[in-house]
Parts: C-alpha cells; structure tokens; sequence
C-alpha cells in the first residue's frame, strides 16, 4: 500500500529532506509551507500522515489540529517543533496528533513515530471547549520527560488501569493527577497511600464498611473505591498492599464491584484505577511477595518516570520554578543561584530525586543572606554515600583517573554547562563539531538538552 503524506513545514530545506527521504520509501509527498496552504492541500486530497510544524508563518500547527481533522478524520499527524514544551505536546495529543517530536529532527526518531502512526488509528480528538489544566509542577525539556507527556495525554484518553513506577520523589502522584485532569472523568481524584495505613484499617479505608463492622463502626462509612465515583482513585505504593488485601484488590479490578467489610452484598462502582510503585512488582510476584495476576491487572498502561539524575538537563530548569514557588511561599525576592553552586546541583546524584532538590533548594534559600546561593549553602543528605564534590575540591581519587576520564568528565560538564548546544561547547573546549560528536559517541556523553 502507497501512504500518502502532507509535510507542512515553512523551513524549504527541512521540507525537501523529508520529502526525498519518504519518497525514497515509495510515499507519495506533498508539502506546504502555511496553514493556509495546507487545508488548500486537503482539499484536494486526504493524506494518511500528516508532517506538521508548530510556527508557521501564519499560525501555529497546534491550533490547525483540530481543523485539519475535521477536514481529514483518518489522517494521522505528527508534530515537530523546536519548542520545549510539555504541555503542548499533551494538548497536541489530547486534540487528535498521534505523535510530537522535537526539532532537530532525528531521522531515527521520525521514522519510528512515523512508523507507529501508521501501524495505529489515531486518537479520538478530546471535545471543543475542553478545560485545559496547567502543567505547574512536570517540569523538563529532556527526551525522558516529553516521552511521560506524550504517555499522559494518552492514558488520559483511556479508562484502562495505570502502573506508574519510578523512584521515590520523582513525582508519581503529579502524574496520576494531571491524567485524571486531562480525562473526560467527572468525579473526584481520590488518593490512598497502601503503605501508611495499618491492613486492619486499609480494607475498610478501600472498600467501606457496614455499622457494627468492628469495635467503633458506630455507622456504615462508603470506602475510597465509592469516593472516587466516575473519577480516578490513586493507589500509592501499591507495592506494600498486603496479601490478603491483593486478592479483594483484584476481586474488585475484575468485577468492577466491591463489597465492604461486614457487608453481604457487593456494590458496583465506576473507579479508574492508577497504582504507583517504586517496585518491580513482577519481580515482587516470582518472591511470592505479589499476586502476579493483579500485577498484570495493574500494568495495562505502564508510565515509568526516570530518576533525576538520568535527566540532568532538567535541573536548571526545575531550580529556577522550585526557587520561585519557595520564595513566593517564603514572601521574599528569588535568589539566583551561583553558577558553581548550579554545577554543585548538576553534578549530585539526587537519591531523593526531585522531592530531594527541592528541601536542599529550601534550606539554601532559608540561608541565603547575601541575596545568592552560594556552595557553602548546598548541604546534600548526610546519609548520601558519595556526596558531591565542590568544583575545585578535587581530591586523591582524582589524581588516579586516567586522561580519558578527566577528558570525559570535563567535555560532559561543558555540555551540561552549555544546555547541549554543540556550537557553544565547541568554542569552550576548543575542538571542531566533528571531534565533539565522536568524543560524545566515544565516552556516551549527554546532552544538556537534547
């Protein structure tokens, strides 16, 4: 089968690579350069795919969304924008694309986008009028994080159960809130931690109990599950729940029912489950830990969000917002922060993630008296076994790294330095483009921002 596919994209130059490129696979290409021309294009004829740039000349491809599907229903499309954003590429999913993707453009990447587009149907475009909710707290420009907000839109479009996994603190339950927000849910977002309830207590606190249940259940009280009535009930650290609760767990999963303790009848509910875990619970079901049929049950849609320290990028971009809301709460001006003190923060490990940089973010602020945040003022955990050093703190182990760790270390920091701007990191480490991407390739360096 012959696809047919409409770039729309106002660089000539990027327009013609694509367009060689897909021809060479036997497409059928067309391109246009405004919105204008575009929808002239579907006029037409109707494309299976749809190459659609963010800043066009007259108008954003965001907005021509919506327009190009009525227009096209079957079309699938593809954003491609140098803007990092993450709430864009959410509402561009919740409208109707299939996928975003960042400029520069990676040949690998669009292909594999393009690929997965045209092997799926696209998405329902969500209602005209829709309340958009505003993305405060997922902050990052990294690859990691776009592929969560792409993840977010799409689960957001399903009733199908969540597992959300990652380490502690890098902000599970902000995820499970912003799918519930972008659902067409009606009911309450309702949140349970399994693991900081006694299981005497969290059967009932789940699932409700009858009068006269246990010693103190002077009146029938509805459980979590009927809390969150046509909404979304987040099970925290589902991996703690105990055994004798999993089954009544996937009981309730299976038959959308649930039947509270004393009780002798079960009473239907429409709950969207989100389950969240720093566990493997596979891993957690071959130690006979967890019931493997519920952890199946959970995984449907599986969201796994990265620790900070695989997303370094992000740092300088979650300590400006982190600052900012601190110093609001704190009614006090914004510190900036010193670059050597930004460097400190870029080159610890944050066992504690994201929830971690923002108390040693707090403290430094409390402290901050000169109006900066100086290194002095960076104390990291005191259990952290390797903390990091202060630039120029170097020490004996130094002394022992080979000239390839020192050059690796220093071209990484560069880069980390630079935001990944290859251009700029050139001119810093003196060297040309093609020394700095074999150098990358060699020591599996990243970029600050990619």
């Amino acid at each position: 089968m012959t696809h047919e596919l409409l770039i729309i994209e106002d660089d000539s130059s990027l327009s013609q690579m694509l367009t060689l490129h897909f021809e060479d696979q036997g497409m059928r290409v067309r391109a246009a350069h405004s919105c204008a021309q575009a929808l002239e294009q579907l006029a037409a004829r109707q494309p299976d795919l749809v190459l659609l740039d963010q800043q066009l000349p007259d108008g954003l491809g965001s907005e021509l969304i919506s327009r190009l599907l009525a227009r096209s229903p079957a079309s699938r499309i593809i954003m491609m924008t140098g803007v990092h954003d993450l709430e864009l590429a959410i509402q561009a999913i919740q409208d109707g694309a299939a996928d975003f993707i960042h400029k520069p453009v990676k040949t690998s990447v669009l292909q594999a986008a393009v690929d997965k587009a045209l092997a799926y149907s696209p998405a329902v475009a969500t209602e005209q009028g829709q309340t958009t909710p505003q993305i405060r707290e997922l902050i990052g420009r990294s690859d990691a994080m776009l592929e969560v907000s792409k993840q977010i839109a799409l689960s957001a479009q399903s009733n199908a159960t969540v597992l959300i996994t990652g380490e502690s603190g890098t902000g599970k339950e902000i995820v499970a809130r912003l799918i519930h927000q972008y659902s067409k849910r009606s009911g309450e977002f309702v949140a349970i931690n399994c693991a900081a309830i006694v299981d005497t207590l969290l059967e009932s606190e789940l699932f409700g109990h009858e009068k006269g249940a246990f010693t103190g259940a002077t009146s029938a009280k509805p459980g979590r599950f009927q809390q969150a009535e046509d909404g979304t009930l987040f099970l925290d650290e589902i991996g703690e729940l105990a055994q004798q609760l999993q089954a009544k767990l996937l009981r309730a999963l299976q038959e959308q029912m649930v039947e509270p303790v004393g009780g002798n009848s079960a009473v239907p509910v429409n709950t969207r489950i989100i389950a969240a875990t720093h566990r493997d619970l596979f891993q957690a079901a071959r130690e006979g830990l967890f019931r493997e049929d519920l952890a199946y049950r959970l995984d449907v849609i599986h969201i796994h969000l990265p620790p900070l320290r695989e997303r370094r990028e992000d740092i300088p971009l979650l300590v400006d917002a982190l600052l900012a809301r601190a110093a609001q709460k704190m009614e006090r001006p914004v510190s900036p922060v010193d670059p050597q003190a930004l460097d400190l923060l870029l080159r610890h490990d944050w066992p504690g993630n994201v929830r971690e940089l923002e108390n040693t973010l707090i403290q430094a602020l409390v402290q901050a008296r000169e109006g900066i945040i100086s290194t002095d003022l960076i104390r990291f955990h005191a259990t952290q076994e390797t903390p990091a050093r202060a630039p120029g703190a170097d020490d004996d182990i130094d002394i022992l790294l080979t000239l390839e760790e020192v050059e690796a270390r220093h071209i990484q920091k560069v880069l980390w330095h630079t935001g990944g701007h290859k251009g700029n990191s050139c001119r810093i480490l003196g060297i040309s483009r093609p020394a700095l991407d074999r150098k990358i390739k060699k020591y599996r360096l990243q970029l600050g921002n990619k």
